[in-house]
């Protein structure tokens, strides 16, 4: 697989592309290539490809300036399981977690040192440590040269990296231009508009209608609450009742019997929606929807 860097501050496309290649197995965690830049996967989705291309895009404009930096490929740490193992894409892998997790609500509280349960945290940044050992006049340097933009401010108008900075011309190079507030808003009500297909589509479908209500009628019969059977809001119903009725940083010893009622739902849900997951995800892929969740 061929590195994707990119070149940062005036260098030509040829200049580029003459860095040369390195490979990493389609899906594999980032990794380092040669020289310290960052592979992007070959199944990367479009904004972790442009976020790759843009901490290379920085390092390689520092390093103009008389500066390192590294490429940090994700600023938060993954949570302890993969998604599909929780909202049961993966029907297997589903009741394993939810046997001992249930939705991994309260499982943190009961098993605070479980990886399984761990919650994303931010990772430390690298080149904080490699500022911290600039001299002071240095340090602004550095500060001057990366142009990283500060504490969000509440603006009605987006934020923007300072021109001169490596971050901005990182940015300016992978991404292109500052979309214009007109820009931005059309593009945001195109995604509007997409999401909104996308929901009608699952929820017009008849099979996953029809598979939603069989969904709803076995969680009736096991004396748990309905509140929708719309397809893309069924299928996180229950967690997401257990969720809104959560103590707030409860002890291990609180935690317990609610871990056990949790498991005990969870895995009620994942049985009653078991032929309704295996229909959705597949036609969800295809109309990936982000909306209200019903």
């Amino acid at each position: 697989m061929s590195v994707l860097t990119l070149s940062a501050c005036g260098q030509s496309d040829s200049d580029t592309s003459s860095r040369g290649e390195a490979g990493t197995a389609a899906g594999d965690s980032p990794s380092a290539a040669p020289g310290g830049a960052l592979t992007v996967p070959e199944d990367a989705d479009p904004e972790t490809k442009n976020h790759y291309l843009t901490q290379n895009a920085i390092a390689a404009c520092m390093k103009e300036r008389g500066f390192s930096y590294t490429p940090v490929a994700e600023a938060y740490t993954s949570p302890g399981e993969a998604t599909s193992a929780i909202d049961g894409q993966d029907y297997a892998l589903a009741k394993k977690y939810r046997q001992k997790y249930g939705f991994g609500l309260y499982a943190h509280a009961v098993y605070p040192n479980d990886p399984a349960v761990a919650p994303a945290e931010v990772k430390p940044d690298p080149n904080d440590a490699y500022r911290d050992s600039l001299p002071a006049p240095q340090q602004k340097a550095y500060d001057k040269a990366l142009g990283q933009l500060g504490a969000i401010q509440d603006t009605p108008t987006p934020q923007r990296p300072p021109k001169d900075g490596c971050v901005a011309q990182a940015e300016l190079k992978v991404d292109g231009p500052p979309k214009s507030k007109a820009e931005q808003e059309r593009e945001n009500a195109r995604q509007t508009e997409r999401d909104k297909q996308a929901g009608q589509a699952l929820n017009g479908d008849p099979q996953l209608v029809s598979l939603a209500q069989e969904y709803a009628a076995c969680l009736r019969k096991k004396g748990m609450t309905v509140t929708t059977t719309q397809p893309t809001g069924i299928g996180d119903m229950v967690k997401f009742q257990v969720s809104a009725q959560m103590l707030s940083e409860p002890s291990k010893e609180e935690a317990l019997p609610k871990l056990a009622r949790e498991i005990d739902l969870a895995l009620k849900d994942l049985e009653c929606g078991k032929q309704f997951r295996a229909a959705y995800w597949p036609k969800y892929k295809k109309n990936p929807y982000v909306g209200d969740n019903g």
